[in-house]
This record gives C-alpha cells, sequence and structure tokens, in this order.
C-alpha cells in the first residue's frame, strides 16, 4: 500500500513539532515543507519551495498549515482549502474521546485529552499536554497553549489564543479573538475582545480605553 505524503506550511519551530507528529503517526512515507524562508535548517527534512509554490504538490500531498499565528495560519489555511487537501493529525500519545469532531487542520500535540462530545473547529493547535473537557465547543483557529486546561460546556470564539498554564471554568462562553494570558484562571463570561490575565481573570486596561470588568 502507498504510504500518504504530507507538505507542512511553515518551517518554524511549530512546524518541526508538526513533523514529528506525523512521523509518529506512522501514515505519511513523505514530509517535506513549504516557506517563504528558504534559509531555514530542517535537519532529516526537505524545504521544497516558498508557499506560493504549492500548487506543484496539491494533487501527490495532503497539507497542514504550521503557523502558530491564529490570523496567519486562518488566512492561508482559507487561501489553500478549496485546492489542497487539509489534514488533520493526532499524535499518537494523545487522548480523542468518543463523539469528538475535529476539523480539517487541527493538530493535537503529545499527552493532550479531548473528551467525549467537543467539537473542535478547523485549523485549531491543541498544545502539549492541554486538555478540553466533555461537549466543549472551540472556534476554528484557535490555539490552547501547553498545560491549559478547558471544563466541559464551554464555548470558544474563533481565533481566540487560550495562554499557557490557564484554566477556564465549566459551562460559559469566551467571545471571538480574546487573549487569555499564562496562568490565567477564567470564571466568567467574556463578551468583549481583549488580553485577560491574572485570577481570576480580568481585562488588561489600555491608554484611553473605557475602564470597564475584566469579565463581561
Amino acid at each position: 500500500m502507498d504510504m500518504r505524503k504530507l507538505m507542512i506550511i511553515g518551517a518554524g519551530g511549530h512546524g518541526r513539532v508538526i513533523a514529528d507528529i506525523a512521523q509518529k503517526t506512522g501514515l505519511y512515507g513523505h514530509i517535506a515543507f513549504l516557506d517563504d524562508d528558504l534559509s531555514r535548517k530542517l535537519p532529516g527534512y526537505e524545504l521544497m519551495g516558498k508557499v506560493n509554490e504549492y500548487q506543484k504538490w496539491k494533487d501527490t500531498h495532503e497539507f497542514i498549515v504550521a503557523v502558530g499565528n491564529n490570523r496567519i495560519r486562518n488566512d492561508i489555511q482559507k487561501a489553500l482549502e478549496k485546492q489542497v487537501t487539509i489534514t488533520t493529525l493526532i499524535h499518537p500519545c494523545a487522548s480523542i474521546g468518543e463523539w469528538v469532531t475535529l476539523g480539517a487542520g487541527t493538530v493535537a500535540m503529545a499527552n493532550t485529552a479531548v473528551n467525549s462530545g467537543a467539537v473542535i473547529g478547523d485549523g485549531v493547535i491543541i498544545n502539549t499536554g492541554s486538555t478540553i473537557d466533555h461537549d466543549c465547543k472551540i472556534g476554528n483557529y484557535v490555539h490552547v497553549a501547553p498545560g491549559s486546561h478547558i471544563s466541559g460546556n464551554v464555548s470558544i470564539g474563533d481565533r481566540a489564543w487560550i495562554g499557557v498554564g490557564s484554566s477556564i471554568v465549566n459551562n460559559i462562553c469566551l467571545c471571538d479573538e480574546c487573549i487569555i494570558g499564562a496562568g490565567a484562571v477564567v470564571v466568567g463570561d467574556i463578551k468583549v475582545m481583549g488580553t485577560y490575565v491574572g485570577v481570576p481573570a480580568r481585562r488588561i486596561r489600555h491608554g484611553g480605553e473605557n475602564a470597564s470588568s475584566g469579565i463581561l
């Protein structure tokens, strides 16, 4: 049986982690990269060209976008998804429950857990050692950073950033593009975009901004 082939968009550190996951699945006979910085060093892998050359491999390879920035990952995947096959990757040491949905371009890294009934959108990074409990709804192009924990029945909007070691209590909603700082504990709904830090998490106020409650 022919082995599958994978082209990774983005040859930085995150891309190398993606390559390691793909290799550990045992599904891929060829793993290579595209990146606009052709000087990047990739021991053991080929850097085949720039991102705009993807059409050379669109009929032979599956693709995944390995860019940490949520907005950029969103834009690249949306530009490619009608022309290439976008794959989803699950590390062999990840635990994915029954009745879980993982969108195209999503990756579940080592020692992650996604529990029963969770619905995960497209292009989501479920980073090392993070957990998403039952019946959560995670929007598109979210980054769930290493060691963060999302309790059951939480809804998170598109392109949110859930910081390293943060915790989100059950049965709450977070809006699109909010940023949860490292180690923060979110105990109520977040309805306004912004950066939220501390225990409990509060919105950082910026100069000239209306002073408002942290959790809205």
